[in-house]
């Protein structure tokens, strides 16, 4: 029994220096997760790598769900060291997470993003309501009290107010925060006002889902790929996070809602209300055997990155506040690990 027990102890400490001599071969930082983070992490890391002496971290656009996946999958060179996020963690990933030894995470909040539905320069103008786009991409809706497939083919369907035109929109993937914002802000709040909803059975979840019968297209987690799509197609509308919107404004435009335009100063303020916060997370396990990991995080959250007058916010980030920005600061810069 003895010899089993030493012999036990002799293969984890070989698995763990091996884990540490693997990881030292390793000497890019790498990155997965959300698409809407992708654009400023990608400045961050051309940037850290442009002027310290690590190699620019290697980054891949996999949507938030399925960063975290790959982030929380385990320890070691072939797995994450950060992963992005257009929502917060779920309790049911830190678990995830937790079940297979990634128990130190640190939890970096960079700044606000807008979720925007853009069309064509050359498309109508459009104010929609919440109400309106719940109707036109909802899975299913109530009609005289009872549940049926969403019969709506034009959004004068929905509104007459609106075109007269199909109802054509690309859109996420269910493993984007981008998507997970939609159904949250847009399609349970726009359920909610819709008069006989609740009383069909529709709440909650019920309400997010999405209608499946082409009038929804699922377009990957390329917002480069939308933008090209909309500007080819007048008629089309795209979702997808307001940096996007920013970058592209000599191709693409973006409609109201609600009345209120999706600029920098009304998501800053609130005032646009179908904005939400953006994260990164970051393995601590791997900090110190990674090369540059800690600095990696040190630039992106520095005053010259994400701050108020940062370069971050010449490519569509919301800042934080002042005081949320410091306490952000700190957290990042001890790695303060999220209780788990």
């Amino acid at each position: 029994m003895t010899n089993k027990i030493l012999a036990a102890t002799a293969l984890a400490s070989i698995a763990l220096a091996g884990f540490a001599g693997a990881a030292e071969a390793r000497d890019q930082i790498r990155i997965v997760g959300s698409s809407t983070v992708f654009p400023f992490a990608t400045v961050a890391a051309e940037q850290f790598g442009k002027t310290t002496e690590f190699k620019t971290p290697v980054i891949e656009s996999t949507g938030s769900g399925g960063g975290i996946k790959l982030f929380c999958a385990g320890t070691g060179i072939e797995h994450p060291d950060i992963t992005n996020a257009s929502r917060a963690i779920k309790e049911s990933e830190l678990e995830m997470c937790a079940e297979n030894g990634v128990d130190q995470i640190t939890e970096v909040k960079i700044g606000f993003d807008g979720i925007v539905i853009a069309n064509a320069k050359s498309g109508p103008e459009v104010d929609f309501t919440k109400r309106d786009l719940w109707l036109a991409l909802a899975k299913r809706i109530p009609v005289d009290g009872k549940l049926v497939e969403n019969p709506y083919r034009n959004w004068s369907d929905v509104n007459p107010d609106l075109p007269n035109v199909a109802i054509e929109v690309l859109g996420p993937p269910p493993t984007s925060g981008t998507r997970d914002a939609l159904a949250e802000l847009v399609m349970e709040a726009g359920c909610e006002e819709v008069a006989g909803a609740k009383e069909a059975g529709l709440e909650g979840k019920a309400c997010m889902e999405i209608r499946e019968d082409g009038a929804y297209i699922e377009a990957g987690e390329n917002d480069n790929l939308i933008v090209q799509k909309l500007d080819a197609n007048p008629n089309a509308f795209g979702i997808f996070g307001y940096s996007f919107l920013d970058q592209n404004q000599d191709k693409i435009k973006g409609a109201t809602i609600g009345g209120v335009e999706p600029s920098f100063d009304n998501i800053a303020s609130g005032e646009y209300g179908v904005s939400r916060p953006l994260f990164f997370y970051v393995k601590n396990a791997h900090v110190g055997t990674i090369p540059g990991l800690k600095e990696y995080v040190a630039e992106f959250v520095s005053d010259k990155a994400s701050g108020e007058f940062g370069y971050l916010t010449d490519k569509g980030l919301i800042p934080l506040p002042q005081e949320q920005f410091e306490e952000m600061q700190e957290q990042a810069m001890s790695l303060t690990p999220m209780t788990m």
